[in-house]
């Protein structure tokens, strides 16, 4: 019967009666007291392990004992019979090592059923059915194994999956009619069997209907994973199952409450198979089939059940009372249900009509809480878990986990947060939002939630092809999803965009994905208004109608939108935003938005808003023209003013009135506000009225400086404010030097000792490392702190550093690095710091710098002292002041120690667990592309050329700022970390004065940027790729080598290399291979100098950040016209300079020395070739780093499947290959590679 026929048939069935399932096959096989040898039957009699108990095992051994049980059920009156295949996993057939006979026991086993079922249909002219059983398995995916480590799984989604699709498949071979997915006790484990059941259906092009029951394990009404009944239909209704319902665990009377919950909410057939009550103290069932049938009448007289049957403890004869005590009685009508978004966690949620607005839960997002974030790069998950739990206790119906962090592995940390949660039942009772830009990241969460979830998101801005495999893959998993206004042209930005793509997307999701239409989120995408550009005035407008249109046209679809985006013109007066969020929400919640995060802590009342405020936000969210005239926007500004804490002719009046103050508290305003106007005749009123000069900057300047400090060490205050403030600090001690050098030489002449600053810090880059930015910003802020600041500059080797640092008797040694090699120069300074006595501090910082790093490769090496990471500049204070106190020192070491001594331990067993490939496995495991169906570009020149025709202006439009606020420590994305809540107006004043020095930069030509590209003949052999001198490729003239992944991949992923993206040279493809060298130029390092000289730190530190910006900008300008003319590959491409951040083109270039090839030295080979410190004045230097430092190199790589990926740690077979290739001596490799080295070299040298 065809599978349509088949669940017509039972529909009909079941609507005139109720249906009887069979019982309990394990209680009848235990009564047939079969023997260890009936088990083993002949084809196992040597089988090396004992096989009683394995009753799956009997439908080959003993067919005969299971076809008898089949028939007499199928005579006490069952309509269904469930196969013999409880255990027929290959999960839990390990347990009698008989994982290989997986398939041929859920065959034979429906095999056999389905010849009794046909026999007694035949027999009786009453159709038998055939559920093919999916056990749970003996392992649980949402539950730990170990009590100590609540995060550790002993089965993973994916094998769960593998192992129902292997048994679903063999059962259908053998004839089931109907899948049962049966005794669920963990319903991630049956989330897992449905996923299967849907890939094993789309590959057989049919569907089978569908049974689905779970356990609920004691009186507490849940399974043993937590779930209510309502909780666990939410999480697998999108199977859309032919009946849901329960069995085991209970009898029919403790049964009987959940089951009706479950009845009152589930819209398809109920079915219940009670056990024969509980068991007594000898394990066995003492209901009698009298007795178990009165309960299961009940059912069915209260209008609950469709089928009914028994489990444990149930014989034949329960099921002929069963069938007789309801017979008489109708069953259940399936009630119509109200298509609600239907939610879970451990417990359900159903948004209602009821609930006008979801506020979902935002703190535990790594891109919008700096809090979260640093709890989450550092490990320390169980503080990461309060903040999710606070969001619940506040009132949080869902909670939004996002893990996008570059620096951490995105995939794990969701996986392990959710995990944890999983263990955690205040938190996990809610839903979960699973937020990610990051398909992979997704769907490792999704593998993790038992619950019904939401992911966040997904859109057609990569084509319907990309959105519908995701949306369908969403389904799948059950979940809900947000989509985003957003399609291959870009976001929709008027009413009509907005209702297009909603409209498109929806028919896809409906008709095609199969999605259920209220679990769809459509976000139409909310803009700034007030911006003073026309275009924009209407946007509130466009969404709110838009809203409207949408839960109007798209039935039962939900609406969210990202709230804090409309008010971005009004950042840094949070009244006013607060307001217009609140006049937006009550007019876009009135049109059919019932969904957003949102800070609910931080929005103002509608009513409660004052009401010329309101009525101002208004005209501007409604885009209508004020009552008295004019614009709305500069209606809103004027009245915007009243509201800002230093906006307006009042702060004016106030700025007027600081000056009357004391010269004590103007200094110390000046400082706080980084004023310099009148510091100069401050600072000499303030020298006159002391006694000593000396006393100013230990009385009002050190004051005002503390002041600073200790906003900076609250989050008060931001880097780039505590700069100016030295640079105040600076210019007032500039002021007095010449005062205190006077006072010094008198002292002198009377031998009395200069008074001593809090301490005397050397702070130097090391050995072949030239950046220098982030050193000298701890720096300035430590010497705001009144510590003494010894700065050796940029290249130091290591016997200088130590020379100074005896002869200047500092206190501290600080080190700073950007480059990889840097790090082994750290530990080679740590190792001659221990070899030559030193007991002080020594402190390391930089970008390639990591508390793992030095817990594990510097503090070994310094016993005598103790080397300390310190991660930026706010914590470097707290850190020296801590190292120089001798009242907390030795708690502080000892803490530190402590500290490493567990980071390494963490990273060593990390380490272990990994599992890495021999070379040779990796490289049979490339990427694989089909050169066949693909010819190489051949660009439209070979050799070098040099460009040095840029135009500044036209470069700021590339430029990337979310890293140049990150050079100044400030956490977020550009332009979003302008409206932070926390560091939002500082980032503004900051982006204020780049913006000013930038356009110096363009008008007075500061900079002279140049660059050198290369295009060469290139096919690989092996991991390397060879350079050829002309295009026929006989001479040689280079070759690149390449380092490849050994991490053992899951799922087909493959090891990569970077010569994988170039033809092989056996393919007989002509491919090529770009290189690169820009620069800023020279020019950067006079102009910082000067600056410095003229004590402005803060303009120094700037105009460094601009040119490294502008050489970034560079790369990325010169990458652009390679793709479109230099190479052109690409000569359609028609992105804006703003979207090529996001990288959405064709071809990659990464650097040597980063993580697709770590290895520094290959920077040679590009340099000679590009002749690159002739052609553009870039060298570099013995460790390999670019000199100016604003230099960016590279290779460029065109075919369309090359992406970034890092090669990470790397074994020692590969190394030796490596070096013998490069012809370098193999001690020479490890140095440079010393950061990916997966072992340790002094191993093997004690070999050799």
């Amino acid at each position: 019967m065809a599978a349509s026929d088949l669940t017509a048939s039972l529909t009909q069935r079941l609507a005139q009666r109720i249906l009887i399932l069979d019982g309990g096959m394990g209680t009848m096989l235990q009564n047939a007291q079969l023997s260890e040898d009936d088990f083993r039957g002949e084809r196992f009699r040597d089988w090396p392990s004992d096989l009683k108990g394995n009753n799956d095992l009997l439908a080959l051994t003993c067919p005969d004992v299971v076809a008898r049980i089949h028939r007499d059920y199928l005579e006490a009156g069952a309509d269904i019979l469930e196969t013999n295949t409880f255990n027929s996993t290959r999960l839990s057939q390990a347990d009698y090592g008989m994982e290989d006979l997986v398939p041929e026991l859920n065959r034979e086993s429906a095999r056999l059923a389905r010849e009794v079922c046909d026999a007694v249909a035949a027999e009786t002219d009453i159709p038998r059915y055939v559920a093919g059983v999916l056990g749970p398995t003996s392992r649980t995916a949402s539950l730990s194994p170990d009590v100590n480590d609540p995060a550790k799984r002993n089965v993973t989604f994916d094998e769960l999956r593998e192992n129902y699709y292997e048994a679903a498949n063999a059962l259908i071979e053998g004839g089931a009619d109907l899948i049962m997915i049966e005794t669920i006790f963990d319903t991630l484990n049956a989330k897992a069997a449905i996923y299967a059941l849907e890939e094993l259906f789309e590959d057989l092009g049919r569907r089978l209907p569908v049974m689905i029951s779970g356990t609920i394990t004691d009186l507490s009404g849940r399974t043993l994973s937590g779930q209510t009944p309502t909780a666990f239909w939410h999480s697998i209704r999108h199977a859309k199952p032919f009946t849901v319902g329960l069995n085991c665990a209970l009898g029919a009377s403790a049964m009987r409450p959940h089951l009706a919950e479950l009845s009152g909410v589930a819209d398809t057939f109920i079915c219940a198979y009670p056990n024969a009550g509980l068991p007594n103290a000898f394990g066995e069932y003492d209901e009698s089939p009298e007795q178990m049938a009165a309960q299961v009448a009940e059912f069915a007289r209260e209008g609950l059940v469709n089928v009914v049957g028994g489990c444990c403890g149930s014989t034949p004869d329960h099921i002929r009372a069963i069938a007789e005590a309801v017979a008489g009685h109708a069953p259940r009508a399936v009630p119509t249900v109200k298509p609600l978004m239907r939610l879970s966690g451990l417990e359900p949620f159903t948004l209602t009509d009821d609930i006008p607005f979801v506020n979902v839960g935002e703190r535990t997002n790594v891109t919008g809480s700096a809090k979260f974030r640093k709890l989450i790069t550092a490990g320390d998950y169980a503080t990461a878990l309060d903040v999710a739990r606070d969001q619940v206790v506040n009132g949080a119906q869902v909670i939004d986990v996002n893990m996008d962090e570059g620096l951490i592995d995105s995939a794990r940390a969701m996986t392990e947060y959710l995990n944890l949660i999983a263990a955690e039942p205040d938190i996990a009772k809610v839903p979960v939002m699973i937020d990610s830009s990051k398909w992979d990241v997704i769907e490792a969460g999704l593998k993790c939630v038992q619950g019904k979830s939401i992911v966040n998101s997904i859109s057609m801005k990569e084509g319907e092809e990309s959105f519908l495999r995701q949306a369908k893959l969403c389904r799948m998993y059950g979940a809900a999803v947000v989509v985003m206004a957003f399609d291959e042209q870009g976001q929709a930005d008027t009413k009509a965009r907005k209702v297009e793509i909603c409209t498109r997307a929806y028919k896809l999701l409906t008709e095609q994905a199969g999605f259920a239409p209220e679990d769809i989120i459509f976000d139409p995408n909310v803009f700034a208004v007030a911006t003073g550009i026309e275009e924009h005035d209407n946007y509130g407008v466009d969404f709110i109608e838009a809203t409207g249109e949408i839960v109007d046209t798209l039935p039962h679809v939900h609406i969210s939108g990202g709230v804090s985006n409309l008010s971005f013109s009004f950042r840094g007066n949070e009244p006013v935003r607060e307001a217009m969020h609140a006049v937006f929400l009550y007019h876009a919640i009135s049109q059919g938005m019932d969904m957003g995060i949102v800070n609910a802590g931080q929005l103002a009342v509608y009513d409660t808003i004052e009401p010329e405020l309101r009525e101002a936000c208004e005209d501007v969210v409604l885009n209508r023209t004020p009552a008295k005239g004019g614009t709305a926007t500069e209606n809103l500004l004027e009245i915007a003013e009243r509201y800002r804490g230093t906006a307006g002719k009042e702060a004016k009046e106030r700025d007027l009135a600081w000056r009357e103050w004391p010269v004590e508290e103007r200094i110390s305003h000046a400082l706080v506000n980084g004023i310099t106007e009148f510091i100069d005749a401050d600072t000499e009123e303030a020298r006159l009225k002391a006694e000593r000069p000396l006393h100013v900057i230990e009385g009002p300047l050190m004051a005002g400086m503390n002041v600073v400090g200790d906003l900076f060490g609250s989050g008060k205050m931001f880097l780039p404010q505590v700069v100016k403030s030295a640079r105040v600090m600076k210019q007032a001690v500039a002021g007095l030097l010449p005062h205190m050098e006077a006072e010094k030489l008198a002292n002198a002449a009377k031998g009395q000792v200069d008074d001593q600053a809090a301490g005397r810090i050397l702070m130097a880059t090391v050995k072949g490392d030239v950046h220098d930015i982030g050193k000298n910003i701890v720096g300035v802020v430590l010497a705001c702190n009144n510590y003494e600041i010894i700065d050796l500059g940029v290249m130091v080797p290591p016997a200088k550093i130590l020379e100074v640092a005896r002869e200047k008797k500092v206190d501290i040694i600080g080190l700073s690095g950007l480059i990889t090699p840097s790090l082994d120069e750290m530990v080679h300074l740590a190792s001659e710091m221990e070899r030559e006595g030193f007991d002080i501090p020594l402190l390391i910082g930089g970008a390639t710098t990591s508390r793992v790093h030095t817990a594990v490769k510097i503090h070994p090496k310094y016993s005598k002292g103790q080397a300390v990471y310190v991660t930026d500049a706010s914590r470097a204070v707290g850190v020296v002041s801590s190292l120089l106190s001798r009242e907390s020192k030795g708690d502080y070491v000892d803490t530190i120690r402590a500290e490493y001594r567990k980071v390494a331990d963490a990273h060593h067993r990390s380490e272990a667990d990994k599992r890495r490939l021999p070379i040779a496995d990796a490289r049979a495991n490339p990427h694989k592309i089909d050169w066949t169906q693909f010819s190489p570009v051949k660009p439209s020149f070979t050799g070098t050329r040099v460009i040095e025709d840029w135009d500044l202006e036209e470069l700021s439009h590339y430029i990337d700022w979310t890293p140049f606020f990150q050079t100044w420590e400030m956490k977020g994305r550009y332009p979003k970390i302008l409206e932070d809540e926390k560091q939002g107006e500082a980032a503004r004043q900051l982006f204020v004065d780049a913006q000013a020095m930038l356009k110096q930069i363009i008008d007075e030509k500061w900079f002279a940027p140049k660059a050198v590209i290369g295009f060469w003949p290139a096919n690989t052999v092996g991991d390397d790729i060879r350079l050829f001198e002309g295009e026929e490729r006989t001479g040689e003239l280079a070759t690149f080598h390449t380092l490849r992944q050994q991490l053992g991949k899951r799922d087909g992923k493959p090891n990569m290399a970077l010569s994988d993206f170039v033809a092989p040279a056996e393919s007989g493809k002509p491919d090529y291979l770009g290189g690169f060298v820009v620069t800023a130029g020279i020019e950067e390092v006079a102009i910082a100098e000067r600056f410095e000289r003229a004590n402005d730190d803060y303009s120094s530190i700037m105009v460094k950040a601009l040119a490294d910006r502008f050489a970034e900008a560079l790369a990325e300008c010169m990458h652009e016209r390679v793709r479109k003319e230099y190479w052109g590959y690409a000569k359609d491409e028609v992105y804006q300079p703003e979207e090529l951040i996001g990288e959405p083109y064709d071809g990659i270039r990464p650097a040597p020395g980063y993580p697709a090839q770590p290895d520094h030295t290959e920077k040679v080979t590009l340099f000679k070739l590009l002749d690159a410190e002739n052609t553009v004045g870039v060298e570099l230097t013995e460790s390999m780093a670019m000199w100016p430092g604003s230099s960016v190199s590279g290779l460029y790589f065109a075919h369309p499947e090359s992406y970034y990926f890092g090669v990470a740690k790397v074994e020692r077979d590969q190394v030796e290959d490596y070096a013998e290739r490069k012809g370098m001596a193999i001690e020479e490799v490890e140095r440079w590679l010393g950061p990916i080295l997966n072992y340790e070299p002094a191993q093997y040298n004690k070999v050799a």
